[in-house]
């Protein structure tokens, strides 16, 4: 009898029922904020690698050699030939510089020019800049470093050997090894372990130099 009536007692049954609702709720709730934070990384990365090519074009390329090799041509090719193809990439995490095709003079990684697309010209850490001209992809999105950055050089049919600006480049920059961060859900659900996308923006070269022609 006692048992009967335990079964058919409904005290305390509005408790319960608010305490699954508020759990609900609650997870609704701090999943919207995680979702509007790694859409917010997500539009920063994207800005980031913008900038970051854009920085590149009018930049010194963390290719040692790249300028050159229009000149470095010229003898194998008549003055205003084609240039023939190449492909360089250079990534932030292994410090190294790979060339594909035609990469006669092309060798070796250079650490301040990819530090000028990364952190600003004249820096070697992510600092508030003082003048716009001084920006880099971390100032957009401050979680980016060296080795999150892939930067490759390829020859799309501009330029021409013998140029004494050097190559016309197709550059391409993009991200990696860059994981979004959550408030809540990361360390609930192993979201943590995903990855931003690479944001790849491609933008064609210019003077591939730090310093404006005289």
């Amino acid at each position: 009898m006692k048992f009967s009536l335990f079964a058919r007692d409904q005290n305390g049954g509005v408790l319960v029922e608010v305490t699954i609702m508020l759990t609900v709720v609650l997870l609704i709730i701090i999943g919207v904020v995680d979702f509007l934070f790694a859409f917010y990384q997500w539009n920063a990365a994207t800005k980031a690698v913008e900038i970051g090519a854009r920085i590149a074009a009018v930049s010194d390329p963390v290719a040692v050699g790249l300028q050159r090799l229009s000149a470095v041509m010229s003898p194998a090719l008549n003055p205003g030939d084609p240039m023939p193809y190449f492909s360089v990439t250079c990534d932030g995490s292994t410090t190294t510089c790979v060339c594909t095709g035609t990469c006669t003079g092309v060798a070796g990684y250079n650490t301040s020019a990819m530090n000028n697309v990364v952190f600003g010209r004249g820096n070697s850490s992510c600092v508030t800049p003082n003048s716009p001209l001084r920006i880099g992809m971390c100032n957009i999105f401050n979680r980016i470093r060296v080795s999150n950055v892939i930067i490759t050089y390829t020859q799309t049919g501009l330029g021409y050997a013998g140029s004494p600006h050097g190559p016309v480049p197709t550059i391409t920059v993009s991200l990696q090894n860059l994981p979004f961060q959550f408030f809540f859900l990361g360390s609930l659900t192993g979201f943590n372990k995903v990855e931003i996308p690479a944001m790849t923006t491609t933008i064609t070269g210019e003077d591939l130099s730090s310093s404006a022609p005289s």
